[in-house]
């Protein structure tokens, strides 16, 4: 994430996006300039004309109905001009209905007009979070001729949206009136999450020993051959004692096994509302989508089973496979904020028969009820990752919950790398 003074490309979209719309028309005139084919300036020439004749009728001034009639006529011989087709063809070029966040594509456009025509726009209708309109200004185009007008457009936020329709606008010469022709229908175009470089050691039980992942392992519970020897601790099985290197050394020693790799990765992507940070675009579920783009990409490349949770319904999943990284990108382009709490998706995963799947949830506050939930979901031996989205200081709190939970935690902040992040894991006697 590009990030220049402290400022994130979030924010600064952001604030270009409330800019667009401050400098937009009001709504009632936009609606009625379009409904009546006619401009600002020919609907405020008309009311002219009213209120001369108005004044006229009142004080019988001769010269105020010359008036008023005179921009009446205007305003119809404007409209009848405006009234003239305008033959004219034109044709999109085929645009990738994915691209990823903060990229630009160009667009070309054919036109092909059947007389010659002077002095119209070409506009294609980008939604406002998307970025601003794309209009072409053409001057000429003689009869017959076929040229190509070609605009860039920067995709500065991640969604679905709806590009187009791409029309073709023209007017009067006093510009009192207004016409709109559709040149091509609108399509959907899919602005994936960006995705960084990330690592995540995805284990299946909530201890680690060795902390590196061993040579040789299995999925567990199959995973559990001897790897060797340590000191007895208050709270571990008895059975595990080695009482031969008891008689030899006279220290307590517990068996250890290999630890438990898994290749199943489950992903829950916090959405509620009420936690996360405020705006046109919430800066903290943006970065939460970036890092389940992130983790889920990676894992999926490296031949893990990818499942994405939501907090009212699975999002999608269990992908695997070369082609899996495409349906976990569309669906994060598709994900949005949502009343419901992350408790339900903690519980969803609490009644999975499954319990050897490495969970990693991204959230900007764990409250108390979700941190009991969590709390079942580590007793049934599951490892969890907790990626704490630090937007504010309240968010602070998730870290002493999570971590006091025994869960391993990551500090996801702004403008901070994620594999710096998961580098720095604390937690769980870390």
């Amino acid at each position: 994430m590009a990030a220049a003074a402290g400022v994130s490309e979030t924010q600064r979209f952001a604030r270009r996006a409330a800019a667009a719309s401050a400098r937009r028309p009001s709504a009632l005139l936009e609606t009625a300039a379009r409904a009546t084919g006619m401009t600002l300036s020919g609907i405020v020439l008309l009311v002219i004309g009213v209120m001369a004749w108005a004044l006229g009728y009142l004080v019988a001034g001769r010269p105020l109905y010359l008036l008023a009639y005179g921009a009446w006529a205007v305003v119809a011989l404007s409209w009848v001009i405006g009234r003239r087709p305008l033959p004219l063809t034109g044709e999109r070029s085929e645009a990738r209905p994915r691209i990823a966040e903060g990229e630009t594509i160009g667009m070309t456009v054919s036109l092909t007009a059947k007389r010659r025509l002077s002095t119209f726009i070409l506009e294609e209708e980008v939604p406002p979070l998307l970025g601003q309109q794309a209009r072409v200004p053409v001057a000429t185009l003689e009869s017959g001729q076929t040229v190509e007008h070609s605009y860039d457009l920067t995709c500065w936020r991640r969604g679905v949206y709806q590009l187009g329709p791409l029309n073709a606008r023209w007017g009067d010469p006093f510009g009192l009136t207004e016409r709109s022709e559709k040149l091509a229908e609108p399509f959907e175009l899919l602005v994936h999450p960006s995705i960084e470089p990330v690592q995540d050691r995805p284990l299946t039980r909530l201890w680690e020993d060795p902390p590196i992942r061993p040579p040789i392992s299995k999925p567990w519970p199959f995973g559990m051959e001897f790897y060797g020897m340590r000191a007895y601790t208050p709270g571990d099985d008895l059975r595990r004692i080695v009482w031969r290197a008891f008689a030899r050394t006279g220290q307590l020693l517990v068996r250890e096994s290999e630890q438990g790799i898994t290749d199943q990765m489950t992903i829950v992507l916090d959405q509620s509302r009420q936690f996360h940070s405020k705006g046109a675009v919430s800066e903290s579920f943006e970065a939460g989508v970036k890092a389940a783009a992130s983790l889920g990409v990676h894992h999926l490349r490296e031949g893990y089973s990818v499942t994405l949770e939501g907090n009212n319904r699975r999002l999608v999943g269990p992908l695997r496979g070369p082609n899996s990284p495409m349906s976990l990108l569309d669906e994060l382009a598709r994900a949005d904020l949502a009343k419901e709490s992350l408790t339900g998706a903690i519980m969803r995963m609490v009644a999975d028969a499954r319990s050897n799947a490495h969970v990693i949830i991204l959230t900007p506050h764990l409250d108390a009820e979700a941190a009991a939930r969590l709390k079942l979901l580590l007793e049934r031996g599951s490892h969890c990752v907790v990626g704490a989205l630090m937007w504010d200081e309240g968010a602070a709190d998730t870290l002493g919950r999570a971590a006091a939970l025994g869960a391993q935690v990551v500090e996801i902040r702004p403008n901070m790398p994620l594999a710096v992040a998961f580098r720095n894991e604390i937690g769980a006697g870390r």
